[in-house]
């Protein structure tokens, strides 16, 4: 899955929150998430530190996908945003089968 195709899914989580087939952002970085992967609590913590203004999934699609790679590897275990999100996605898989 590309990087714009994870967004769009993640834009039709948001707008579809009621749907179970798609998860909120605040269900995907949990503070758990964010806590084991980062030294941040939340992930509006996190993007602050970025200085990244966000306040919509749309936001997050708007920042330059090498700025945001750069803030992931650079703040997170992870090496981009991509590897981010797609662990935040099997994370979230494997709690909903428990």
């Amino acid at each position: 899955m590309s990087f714009d195709e994870l967004l769009n899914e993640l834009q039709g989580a948001k707008s579809n929150e009621g749907d179970q087939n798609h998860v909120s952002i605040e269900k995907l970085f949990h503070e758990t998430f964010m806590s084991r992967h980062s030294s941040f609590k939340s992930f509006n913590e996190f993007l602050r530190k970025g200085n990244f203004d966000v306040d919509t999934l749309e936001d997050i699609d708007n920042i330059p996908e090498e700025l945001l790679d750069r803030h992931v590897n650079r703040e997170t275990d992870f090496g981009s945003w991509k590897s981010m999100l797609g662990r935040a996605n099997e994370d979230y898989e494997a709690d909903q089968r428990v």
